[in-house]
Formats: C-alpha cells, structure tokens, sequence
C-alpha cells in the first residue's frame, strides 16, 4: 500500500524508500520549525533536501516512518495531485533586497495561497521576482511575473526539463491587483482549453497570437474573446496520423500512458491508485504501461487487468 503524501523513491534490492515535501510557502520557515526537521530526519534515519521550489523534502523514508513523520511534524499531510499547481517560487523582493523593485513576497504569497494544490492538466509552476533579474527563474515557468520601475511584467509558457521553452512576453506595466486578475484568467482559460500538457505546450498548439489575443480580450473587457475556437489537442489536420485508440479492455503491456488517458480518462483513478500520480510529465506520459508499472514497482498483471475493467 502506497503510504499517504508521499512519493516513491526508490526501490533497491525489493525495499522502498519514499519521500514527503511538506509545503513550505516561499522557503521562508522559522527556527524552531527547521530545528524539528532536522531531529526528525535524524531520527528516522532520513536526509533532508532543498528543492529548487524552495521546499524542505524528507527523503530515505520507510513506508511505515511516513504517517509518523507528517504527525510529528504538526501539519497536515501534503495531498494533492502531480497534476495542480505547484508552490510559488518567490526571490526576497523588495522586503530584503537592495535590488528588489517591488514586494515580491507579497505577491507570491497570496498567489500561492489562490492557486497552490489546484488541479490542473498537467503540471503549472508560477515564479515572482521582485526586479528583471529573475532570481525565481519567472522565464522557465509556466506563469512568471517580475517588477520593473514602471509595474509587473507578466510571462507565460516557460518550462524546464526534458522540453525546456523559455516564457513568452503576455502584458507589462501592470498594477498588483491587474496581475492577480491576469493571472486568473490565464489559468482559467488553460483549465478550458488543454489537455494534458504543460501551458506552454498548448500555447504551441494554438498559438501564442491566439492564446494572447484572447486572454487580453477578456482581461481588457472591452470585446469577447470570440476568435476562432482552440483547436482541441486531439484534432489534427488529416495529413497527420494519430495512433490508433486504444480500445476499452484493450490495454497491453505494451500501451503507452499518454495514450491510454486521452482515449479513456477513467484510467487516470487507476494509474493515482498504485502511485504513479505524474501523468503530466512528459517522461511519464511517453512510457509504455510495462515500462511505467517496472519504475514504480508495480505488478504489472494487476495493473492490467484494473486498467482494462474501466
């Protein structure tokens, strides 16, 4: 059984070992809180780890420490699904920094507290930066946001990984309220017309004219944003040939993930039941059922057989 608000880790010699980020808004935590991590980690025998979205990762954990260690902690365990949005990556902002143009910490914080654990297609990460220096990396995000002298600046599409895009240019010169309702509108406008792909993913599809046409139309509010609609990730023009759909009680060891979700969404439960939580990731949606179940330690006859009940 997969423990709670963990994540697997590692799975050496038929032991696994798991590991939990508690959300730490911003990076910021007091003394007291980082002195019981450390007891905690010691005791359990587990490492702690700064991630680069500025939380504090537990990892080396035994299945049976996990419940333990979130109880011991004092908070809540960190549910939420791999496909929602992260937690804000913020920089010091004008509260700390000599630099800082505006107070990015505020901004980020509320942000965060709007937005952070929100399901999502796939995956969304959101970056301010209180000058153009960018220390929270707002350009490699998927919705950036960095001060200059004359206002916000707000970005969009930006990601890492295997794909890196850097961030489109959406709007500047914005106030601290018309950010927070840009941003709004960008994400509900994602919701409406992905699948499951990065923002920026789906702004190559549509376009990134279109897409900033009409999220600034209806930012503006001056005219609909009734352009054409988005073309739906599973239309395609005729000269390009989809795989052929997966039918219901179909699925073989040899069926790839991304696949198999967009032909049936239902399975989606089933791939979140046994742990494997990361279907937004390119990585992880490109993996054949075989390959995915192998990585993550699960019997793969199991998987099958639920898969292809749904």
């Amino acid at each position: 059984m997969m423990p709670k608000a963990a994540n697997l880790q590692k799975i050496r010699e038929g032991r696994r070992t798991y590991a939990i980020t508690p959300s730490v808004p911003g990076g910021f935590i007091k003394p007291a809180q980082l002195r019981k991590y450390a007891d905690i980690a010691e005791k359990y025998g587990a490492t702690l780890k700064m991630t680069s979205a500025q939380r504090m990762m537990i990892i080396g954990l035994k299945a049976e420490d996990v419940d333990k260690v979130w109880e011991e902690l004092g908070v809540n365990p960190a549910l939420s699904y791999a496909n929602c949005v992260r937690s804000v990556k913020m920089c010091p902002g004008s509260a700390f920094c000599k630099r800082g143009l505006d107070d990015s910490i505020k901004l980020g914080m509320e942000l965060d507290r709007r937005y952070h654990k929100q399901e999502m297609p796939s995956r969304l990460k959101i970056g301010v930066a209180g000058c153009p220096n960018s220390c929270s990396e707002v350009h490699i995000k998927d919705i950036g946001v960095f001060a200059t002298e004359t206002g916000w600046t707000v970005v969009v599409g930006g990601s890492c990984g295997r794909e890196p895009r850097l961030a489109d240019k959406l709007a500047e010169n914005l106030t601290y309220d018309e950010v927070l309702k840009l941003v709004e509108i960008v994400i509900d406008y994602y919701k409406k017309n992905a699948d499951i792909e990065r923002l920026g993913q789906m702004i190559d599809r549509i376009g990134f004219e279109k897409f900033r046409a009409d999220v600034l139309a209806l930012f503006q509010g001056t005219k609909e944003a009734n352009a054409q609609p988005a073309v739906a990730a599973n239309q395609v023009a005729a000269s390009e040939k989809e795989p052929a759909p997966v039918q219901p009680g179909k699925i073989t060891k040899d069926s790839i993930i991304g696949q198999v979700i967009r032909d049936n969404p239902r399975t989606i439960a089933v791939f979140r039941a046994h742990g494997m939580g990361c279907l937004g990731c390119p990585s992880a949606s490109g993996e054949s059922v075989e390959k995915a179940a192998g990585i993550h330690g699960i019997d793969l006859e199991e998987l099958l057989s639920e898969l292809n009940k749904v």
